[in-house]
Parts: structure tokens; sequence; C-alpha cells
């Protein structure tokens, strides 16, 4: 009898999933809608909410990225797509772990921005400093970023924003403001989260691929301007010897 009952429960399972269908899992506009994976289930419905992590480096191949987690989560199946929207970023704790060592100084605050195109997003910035620092230091440092990334923020669209937080350039700008206090080690975003979407998605921040028609254009300009430069040069030896050649009769 019990047999019975774990034959019958076995095939339970397989029928379960037999019944369900595989999903692409597509990054949104602003990554390319890369292929990020893929996904079961019975009913398209289901993957509404489903949530995605995935590196830079997973996206782009930057190895110097690898640190980067980028959040997305599943708004709309399209066929057999589930597309999905961006809703933030985190490091990773052995990242993290690495930077915020003994006898440093660990700055955190929270910042919320309204980007230029309406997207409401919170920002995690973390400080290092190489030694230990004031309380009255670390409130001006903490009023500092807050006053920065407001400012960069409001004038950026979204896409603008999550592009200056994955190339550093956000963090640098920040270490930037925060030395006429004391000089900063480090910067970090080391989270950020959409809390409100605004107007169209936002545009892709990710260059495309070159197709081979325009790598192979490219290839053939540099090595036409080579061969440019390499007759120059054979055509200024043989005058140079010419010349050489005049004198010496």
């Amino acid at each position: 009898m019990s047999g019975g009952r774990k034959g019958g429960s076995s095939r339970k399972v397989r029928d379960k999933w037999k019944a369900k269908e595989w999903y692409k899992v597509l990054a949104p506009r602003m990554f390319n809608e890369i292929e990020i994976g893929d996904t079961p289930s019975a009913n398209p419905d289901n993957l509404i909410g489903r949530t995605v992590e995935v590196t830079v480096q997973d996206l782009t191949g930057d190895f110097s990225k690898m640190h980067i987690k980028l959040k997305f989560k599943v708004n709309e199946v399209d066929g057999h797509d589930a597309k999905t929207v961006f809703t933030g970023h985190d490091l990773t704790v052995d990242y993290v772990r690495r930077l915020t060592r003994r006898k440093k100084t660990k700055t955190d605050h929270v910042v919320d921005v309204t980007t230029k195109d309406g997207f409401e997003m919170r920002i995690k910035i973390m400080s290092i400093a190489e030694k230990r620092i004031q309380s009255s230091q670390e409130e001006a440092m903490r009023r500092i970023m807050g006053e920065t990334v407001k400012a960069m923020g409001s004038e950026m669209t979204m896409a603008d924003l999550v592009k200056a937080i994955i190339s550093g350039d956000l963090a640098r700008n920040v270490a930037k403001a925060c030395r006429v206090v004391i000089p900063i080690k480090r910067v970090e975003i080391r989270k950020s989260e959409v809390r409100a979407r605004g107007g169209e998605e936002p545009e892709s921040i990710i260059e495309e691929p070159k197709r081979e028609s325009e790598a192979d254009d490219e290839e053939t300009e540099e090595e036409a301007v080579e061969e440019t430069v390499e007759e120059a040069e054979e055509q200024s030896a043989e005058e140079s010897e010419d010349e050489e050649d005049e004198e010496s009769e």
C-alpha cells in the first residue's frame, strides 16, 4: 500500500512539471533587453513580481564590476518572454567586508532623490576613512553627501543616474565634495532602490556590440591608414637618400 502511495505522489510531481513551460527572463531596455535567465511556470500570470539578480559582469563582461548586483522584477509577460524593470542594486557582502577592515571609520548615509524624469530613488552611501573621525566631522560629511547626491540626481534622468552609480562617477563626485571636511579613502554607493517609477522606460545605458560588417569596415579603414603611413615613411626615406646622393655628387 505504501509503495502505491509513493508511486502516485511521484507521478503527480512529474505531471506538475510537465504542465509548466519555460520563459526567458529579459533585462529592461536600460540594459538592452539582454536575456538574463529562464524560469518555469504553469501560468504566465504567476511570473509577475518574480525577482532576478545578476551582476554587471554578467551583462557587460566587465570583470571589474563583478561586485555590483543589479536587481530586476518581472512586470510583463509577452509570449514566452518575461520582461522586467530595474528595481535597484547592491554590493556583494564580500566586497563590503574587504573595504571595512579594522581601524577604519565607515560612515553610512541614506538619501532620497527624485530624478529629472520623475523616478524616486533611495540611495545608500558608504564612506571609508583611514582613521577615526570626530562625530562633528561625520555629521558634516553626511550633510555634504546628501546635498551632492540630491543636486546631481535632480539634474539626471533615471538612466543617467544608474549609469553614474555603476561607473563610479557618482561616488567619485561625493568623495571629492567631502574633502573639505576630511580626506576620504573611498566612497561607494552601497545600495539603491527604486521607490516610485516615473514616466517612460529609461533609455539604454549599455553600448550595443558592433555588427561584423561595421567591425570589418573599421578594420579596413585602420589598415588603409597604416598603409598610407607606411607609404609616406618609405617616400620620405627615398627622398632623404636622393638628397644624400646629390650632396655626395
